[in-house]
């Protein structure tokens, strides 16, 4: 994601080597003391439960691996949501000037928009085309983190448009 991790280190010497390679102190390697998968741990405990939107399409895993059945509850109220079918362009030029049309759209409803990218360099390139089109809009990506706390306070003002990359 391009975000720092404190206390975060590469194993198997790789992080020893970029040390001596930048001059600076070269500290031990971490030892693992102990490992554990996710379902081996939670069978340490006597009684598990949990909820999800998305455990109904697990239902099998949950019940092989943990013997736990997946029940469904019902919304409390009718779904308003519409599902719009998939849309795929030619190019990732016409897809992003179709993602910029709908930014725009919601603009001008004074409607909020918050989109999703799967890098920086996505983000970026997403960013320029609305600089150039002149879309006022917030970047929040791993470049930009010391303005992350500003960029996410302005993100749901009407009309405010944050591209994000997932960090």
């Amino acid at each position: 994601t391009g975000r720092m991790m404190q206390g975060r280190r590469y194993s198997e010497g790789l992080h020893q080597a970029l040390e001596a390679k930048e001059h600076v102190t070269i500290q031990p390697e971490n030892q693992t003391l102990a490992t554990i998968t996710f379902q081996n741990y939670f069978r340490l405990y006597g009684k598990l439960a949990g909820m999800t939107g998305t455990a109904i399409t697990e239902a099998d895993e949950f019940l092989d691996i943990y013997g736990l059945e997946v029940v469904e509850v019902p919304t409390n109220a009718t779904m308003i949501r519409e599902d719009e079918d998939d849309e795929v362009y030619r190019t990732a030029n016409e897809k992003y000037r179709a993602i910029i049309a709908l930014i725009k759209e919601a603009r001008k409803r004074g409607q909020p928009m918050l989109v999703g990218t799967t890098s920086i360099e996505k983000s970026e390139i997403l960013a320029a085309l609305l600089k150039k089109d002149k879309v006022p809009h917030q970047v929040l990506n791993a470049r930009y983190h010391e303005q992350e706390a500003h960029i996410i306070a302005q993100a749901g003002v009407p009309g405010s448009v944050t591209i994000a990359t997932n960090m």
